[in-house]
């Protein structure tokens, strides 16, 4: 149900939040904004996990995990280990068409192949049948049928292609320096069979370089001569091809006050011969889901998930790396390459309305920081995935995604106004030059309203509940087609004045 609350009644309700603005200021003036930053085309895009690609042990469904045996991170298991943790998942179908059809939806993006099982991968080049047990030294088997399928997936979907390769014992000399060969057979593939790798990156998450899949001891001087190697190898292989890095992960305020990674990202960046990216990269996760903790501050409960601590949480991680990023990388672009609710799979609530919030949040507060391109992982695996793992079906995420990919242009601008709880963000229109979408997140029970001088289109998403699976577009509930095509997504005109924002709502307005 949607109704009106007087601006009087509004204001109370600000009041009591602590968040009450001046009149003027709820006034979004559009006439001449200053743009403050500039984002790539390809700003929202996704990750696919190499385990799903080769199918392996991953983030175990919350149905079938024993809560009484919770491990927590902190514990020392390797990989795939523990069992209460990860379940067997088969290779995922990149030539499903449904699948196709809404990785379609989000492009121009970046398809990003990685993860840490990308680390310990094994290529097997030949035609032969996929091999049982990877040889020594590597954990998963990765065949030609199955990376053929990862660039026709991409090429179908107008997805750019990111990877990361095998840093394991199975890719070292006998001093433990890291050779290319398996890189090279790999490359060598994707160009005979006309496919393109457009971005790489060395190795994921190199901060936890043992649990990473690197040789016991493994150090930041280590770190620095195997990038020099992998640089070399990439320039003469990829030329042109940006190389991103460090891809470190935890810093920032994830980890609980006195708890380190085993190597920082100073470490990294400041071993010699220095490593030379030419995008700096990071992940970002708010916290860790219950299948690896349960209790703060590792573990976020649902009831915070709508708090300003846990919405803006991201712009502490960002805080944290741009530091790094301006000490040691000071003319790189920036890219969030892997980030989503929370790290283990994601929290239940990742899948439902809940996360929304959180989800556009981060969007338009790092797209305001500068941050070119955010990778959000994962595109259909766990229950941070934009689709349900074994249907496809789109979750309340995607839509967003799909709303953001329609209506966010890459300019970005200041909205001249602090909403307090409401989020406001200002982008150019992805189509259209002569207009701009203003996004508007409420993640408060009470409607909030702001005054627009311009009459516009308006795109409204509610869901019936917070911790709900179902989104409303205007009030019409979105789900693809009987064709299995995504439906029309069209807004509501909208006179200039007083535009209401539902509690927990969104509205998308674009305006001349």
């Amino acid at each position: 149900m949607h109704y009106t609350v007087p601006r009087l009644i509004c204001w109370a309700v600000l009041w009591a939040t602590g968040s009450l603005w001046a009149q003027t200021a709820l006034t979004i003036d559009l006439t001449d904004p200053e743009q403050v930053a500039e984002i790539d085309e390809r700003f929202s895009s996704y990750n696919v996990e190499m385990a799903e690609v080769v199918g392996g042990d991953f983030w175990i469904p919350y149905d079938q995990m024993d809560t009484t045996q919770t491990t927590e991170i902190g514990t020392t298991l390797e990989l795939g280990e523990d069992q209460n943790r990860y379940r067997y998942r088969p290779p995922v179908d990149l030539s499903n068409e449904r699948l196709r059809t809404l990785a379609r939806g989000l492009s121009p993006a970046f398809m990003r192949v990685s993860g840490s099982w990308a680390n310990y991968v094994y290529f097997q080049d030949n035609d032969s049948t996929k091999l049982e047990q990877a040889p020594e030294g590597f954990r998963n088997v990765l065949s030609r049928d199955e990376w053929r399928g990862v660039h026709d997936f991409a090429a179908a979907t107008d997805a750019d292609l990111m990877t990361s390769f095998t840093i394991s014992s199975g890719v070292r000399d006998a001093d433990g320096r890291w050779t290319p060969d398996q890189a090279r057979q790999l490359l060598d593939f994707t160009k005979e069979e006309g496919g393109t790798v457009d971005a790489v990156q060395f190795f994921n998450e190199p901060n936890m370089p043992e649990y990473a899949g690197a040789p016991k001891g493994y150090t930041a001087q280590d770190f620095a001569g195997d990038v020099q190697r992998f640089t070399d190898f990439i320039h003469e292989a990829l030329p042109g091809v940006p190389i991103a890095g460090p891809d470190a992960v935890g810093e920032g305020g994830l980890m609980p006050a006195g708890m380190a990674m085993p190597l920082s990202t100073d470490d990294l960046l400041s071993a010699t011969p220095q490593p030379a990216f030419d995008v700096f990269a990071y992940h970002h996760y708010g916290g860790v889901s219950r299948r690896c903790a349960t209790e703060p501050p590792m573990h976020s409960p649902v009831d915070s998930a709508l708090t300003d601590t846990w919405l803006r949480k991201t712009l502490g991680t960002h805080t944290f790396y741009e530091e790094q990023h301006d000490l040691h990388l000071p003319n790189t672009p920036i890219w969030l390459t892997e980030t989503a609710e929370a790290a283990c799979g994601g929290n239940p609530w990742a899948a439902e309305w809940i996360d929304v919030f959180r989800y556009l949040s981060q969007m338009g507060l790092l797209a305001r920081e500068d941050v070119k391109i955010v990778m959000h992982n994962t595109l259909t695996a766990s229950e941070y995935g934009l689709l349900d793992q074994a249907t496809h079906t789109p979750r309340p995420n995607y839509w967003a995604a799909l709303l953001w990919r329609r209506l966010m242009g890459t300019q970005v601008y200041d909205p001249g106004v602090d909403g307090g709880r409401l989020g406001v963000y200002l982008h150019s229109h992805r189509n259209d030059p002569d207009a701009k979408t203003l996004l508007l997140i409420n993640p408060t029970e009470s409607p909030m309203t702001v005054d627009v001088p311009a009459p516009g289109q308006r795109y409204t998403l509610t869901s019936d509940g917070l911790r709900s699976k179902t989104v409303y577009l205007n009030g019409e509930e979105l789900a693809l087609t009987d064709a299995d095509e995504l439906p029309e997504l069209n807004g509501v005109a909208t006179e200039a004045g007083t535009l209401e924002v539902p509690g927990y709502g969104v509205v998308f307005l674009v305006v001349e």
